[in-house]
């Protein structure tokens, strides 16, 4: 991130800089864009620059590609650099145009269940799957999966092997599963939201195959507690094979669910599992005594 201000001519000069942090590490919480972003906003308070706040997220993702090493989108940049409190951030990655969308109901919290396992895999699946996509939208002739339908992708199946056709399958029905959660939410219609979590978590399960055992787990237990026990949905989050996964519940079950995923998944699993349960909070910030 220093290099990058460097580049641009904004000198932060020495500094002595203490970083403390409540992200987990290596969960799929954006811990990595947490940094990028928490530092950029230093930087802008030391020099004085501030940066056009897309700026500094596609600056934050060019330190990832660059220093890092790691192709990622910037999804998670986005949201630690335009949060705001009380609300999601639905983003168009092809435009990268933001919208706002307020989740202030407080009849409802998030409940983030760590299953703490990380299944180190020598193939570097995030590249592989961004590759497999690349390969389906080369296949139907567009220059993105953006510009595909359901009906294009089933209408041109025979193009691909059966594995990209699932990958492209999970890419194409998960955009429409997001902007149908955009509008559940708008209209707090929980129920709809958490369907939507749970068909997520089954694509991103079979079509896309980035989840692993104990990320299941936690699905099926949140599916067996279900709507009547609190639970709306739950799914994977992250790059996957591990990290967390994200439950929609009724905020005055969460105790009562919270206890419930802990021991029952210490019991499938053998592992102590770590919930906390957030809302939608602002992106970084200089906070001031």
């Amino acid at each position: 991130m220093v290099a990058g201000f460097l580049a641009r001519d904004i000198n932060p000069g020495g500094l002595d800089v203490l970083l403390h942090s409540t992200v987990p590490l290596g969960s799929g919480l954006s811990s990595s864009a947490a940094l990028e972003v928490c530092t950029a906003t230093l930087l802008e308070a030391v020099t004085g620059n501030n940066l056009d706040p897309i700026e500094k997220a596609l600056l934050c993702q060019k330190a990832e590609h660059d220093f890092a090493g790691v192709p990622c989108g910037i999804m998670d940049q986005f949201i630690s650099a335009l949060g705001r409190e009380g609300h999601l951030l639905l983003l168009d990655c092809r435009t990268r145009k933001t919208e706002l969308v307020p989740m202030s109901d407080p009849s409802v919290a998030l409940l983030i269940i760590n299953t703490n396992v990380k299944h180190e895999l020598s193939g570097g699946e995030y590249t592989e799957r961004r590759a497999q996509c690349e390969e389906a939208a080369r296949n139907l002739g567009v220059k993105s999966l953006r510009d595909v339908t359901a009906k294009q992708l089933e209408d041109g199946k025979s193009k691909m092997s059966e594995v990209i056709y699932r990958r492209a399958r999970h890419v194409i029905s998960e955009i429409e599963r997001t902007l149908r959660a955009a509008e559940g939410v708008r209209q707090s219609d929980w129920s709809t939201v958490g369907q939507l979590m749970n068909a997520s978590h089954v694509s991103l399960r079979d079509d896309y195959e980035v989840s692993c055992h104990e990320l299941d787990v936690v699905v099926e237990i949140t599916a067996g507690i279900g709507k009547s026990g609190g639970v709306y949905g739950c799914r994977m989050t992250g790059g996957g094979f591990g990290g967390c996964c994200v439950a929609l519940v009724q905020s005055d079950h969460l105790e009562a669910i919270t206890k419930n995923i802990a021991a029952a998944y210490k019991a499938k699993t053998g592992i102590e599992a770590t919930l906390f349960a957030s809302r939608p909070a602002a992106g970084a910030t200089i906070i001031k005594s």
